[in-house]
Order: C-alpha cells, then structure tokens, then sequence
C-alpha cells in the first residue's frame, strides 16, 4: 500500500467530511452523463464559513478521494484521526439537524452547543484513547397507511455526531465507485433531484416503461457480517468491528450497540 502523511496506506490530513457535494460551478457526475444543466436543487450545501481548520479538513477529504479515485484495489488504514479530528467533529455538529429528537440522554443541539468547544474536546479524547461508549437507541414507532408500524431509532446527539463524522470519511473512499444516475442516500443528492433526473430522461430519451421498486425491510433484516466484509475490502478491519456493528434490543423500547466503537479496527 502507498504511504500518505506517514501512514501505511493511510491519508494526509487530519480530516472528514463530504467530498463530494457538487461545489459552487461545478456539475454532479450525473449532470453530466443526462447532458442537462444543474438542478436548482443541487446546489452546493456549503452553509459555514471556511477558517484555516477547515480548509485543511476539505484538503485531507480530497486526498483521501483521488487515493481512492486512482487505485480502485487500495484498502486504507489510518483513517480513524480523521475522525476524532476537532474540525472534523465540529464540521458534523454543524451539519446536524437542530430540531431533531434528543436520544435516551435528553441532549438537544442547542444545549450540546452551549459548551460546544468542551464538549468535543472531550468527545475527541475518549474517541482518540478508545473510551467512547455509544449509548442505547431509543426506539419509536411510526405509523404507516397500511395500518402497520415502522420502527425507528432515535440516537444520541453525540452518537449521531460520530456517526456523521466516520460516515464522511468512508464517504470519500466508496462515493467514487458510485455512477452519476445513483441518487440513493448519496451526500448532496437529495429526491427531487432523482425524480427530476428521471422526468428529463423521459422527455429526453425513448422510454418503454419505468421500473417502481423497493426491498421490503432492507435496514431491517440487513447481514451485519456481510456488511463489514464488504466495508473490509476498501478498509482495513478488525473482528471488534463486527462486534460494533451488531444490535441487540434492550426492554422500554430501547436497542443499545452490543460493543462501542472501536478505534483500533480504524488506525
């Protein structure tokens, strides 16, 4: 493996983030390939101002991204500082929803942010040493028309945090293997953009029919052993990985992560 910023097979920068939102004057892979100009709606979502700290962030994400552009075999290692980074986390609390439904704790964003700079201090701190515990899930359940209920869980504003922050970096190594007509899920992408894609290839292309699927309790019934082997293939995992990917469901409603983060299946 190539050696970035001292680091077998690792990356320069102490970084993360979302490499692949479409910046200012610059047009998304599938732009491109159904030859239309930019939707309204794909619009750079770069809301923060852009400090020293930052630029050195977006600086190691690139690097990250053509590492894993130009050799599509590399597995990385070393990442994990990219994500206990303070930057990096404070770039996450940002982006986080500021209404969204506190987990198990209580925690809001606005009260998270009140001692913000403490807070992530401490936070990078118990990530960098292993001392991060990510806390029970709190299970809702939602209502659907058909009468049934879909089960959602609400994560801690920390956990959601550090979710965001190690979901960043992994998005610089797999967001290049995706095509330009893939919108699921995807940074910067959202579905109005799909259903706009969709109805220019209509009137732009010879369409016979168009194709309404979905898979039926995909996140519900996912293979977490599956999972981390595929992850495994551009990424270098240990077995405490797969630990920290399984969940077991706990009584009042609630689902914890069977083992914590692990920061030595990321270094």
């Amino acid at each position: 493996m190539a050696n970035l910023n001292g680091h077998e097979g690792g990356n320069a920068g102490n970084g993360q983030g979302t490499p692949t939102e479409p910046g200012k004057g610059r047009k998304p892979h599938a732009e491109g390939v159904e030859g239309r100009g930019q939707a309204k709606g794909n619009a750079s979502l770069q809301n923060t101002p852009r400090t020293q700290g930052r630029e050195g962030v977006h600086s190691a994400r690139e690097r990250i991204r053509q590492a894993a552009k130009t050799d599509k075999g590399r597995r990385f290692t070393a990442l994990f500082h990219h994500v206990y980074d303070i930057e990096s986390l404070r770039e996450a609390y940002v982006c986080l929803k500021r209404d969204a439904a506190p987990g198990v704790d209580g925690e809001t964003w606005r009260a998270y942010g009140e001692q913000l700079e403490a807070h992530l201090v401490d936070l990078s701190g118990r990530l960098q040493r292993g001392g991060y515990r990510a806390k029970p899930v709190r299970r809702v359940l939602i209502p659907k028309a058909d009468g049934r209920q879909r089960p959602l869980g609400v994560t801690t504003l920390e956990d959601k945090l550090v979710q965001r922050a190690l979901a960043t970096v992994l998005n610089c190594i797999y967001e290049t293997d995706f095509l330009g007509f893939s919108y699921g899920f995807r940074p910067g992408r959202r579905p109005h953009d799909a259903l706009d894609a969709l109805s220019v290839g209509i009137h732009r292309k010879y369409v016979n029919w168009v194709l309404d699927a979905d898979i039926r309790g995909f996140f519900d019934a996912i293979d977490h052993e599956c999972l981390v082997k595929f992850s495994s293939l551009k990424t270098m995992t240990r077995s405490s990985a797969k630990r920290s990917m399984k969940l077991r469901p706990r009584s009042r409603g609630l689902t914890s992560f069977s083992n914590h983060l692990s920061t030595a299946s990321w270094r």
